[in-house]
Order: C-alpha cells, then structure tokens, then sequence
C-alpha cells in the first residue's frame, strides 16, 4: 500500500512494519545536462541554453552567433 506521510504518521507513529522507498536520484532533470558534450555525434546531453525560442533553436551549431559553431 501506498501511504503520503501524513498518512504514515497516522496508520503507524512509530513506523512498525513500514518499509521506506525513495525513487531513483539520476531521473532528476539536472542530470540530463552531463555527459559528452551536446551537439556531437550519439550525445543526449541537454544544452544549457538562456534563449529558447524559434529563431534561435533552429540554427544553433551552424552560426556561431546562435551559441556555437562545429
């Protein structure tokens, strides 16, 4: 059974027969910003980017303006 805290405190306040799970840490989003360094070959690596925007996703890696240029 699936129980919040609050219902935890509740059913058993001393925490008697209850197990604790946590999920995994690396599925938070910061984790997707490491690894091979974005734009190369086979890399999922989320780039850190402060203008997200039409203009500026489409040409990013070709112009050197428009974040970098391989």
């Amino acid at each position: 059974m699936i129980l919040t805290f609050d219902q935890l405190a509740l059913e058993s306040p001393k925490g008697r027969g209850t197990v604790l799970l946590s999920g995994p840490r690396k599925g938070q989003e910061v984790y997707r910003h490491f690894g091979k360094a974005p734009g190369t070959p086979h890399s999922h690596t989320k780039p850190y980017v402060c203008s997200k925007g039409r203009k500026f996703k489409r040409v990013r890696g070709r112009r050197a303006s428009r974040g970098y240029k391989n």
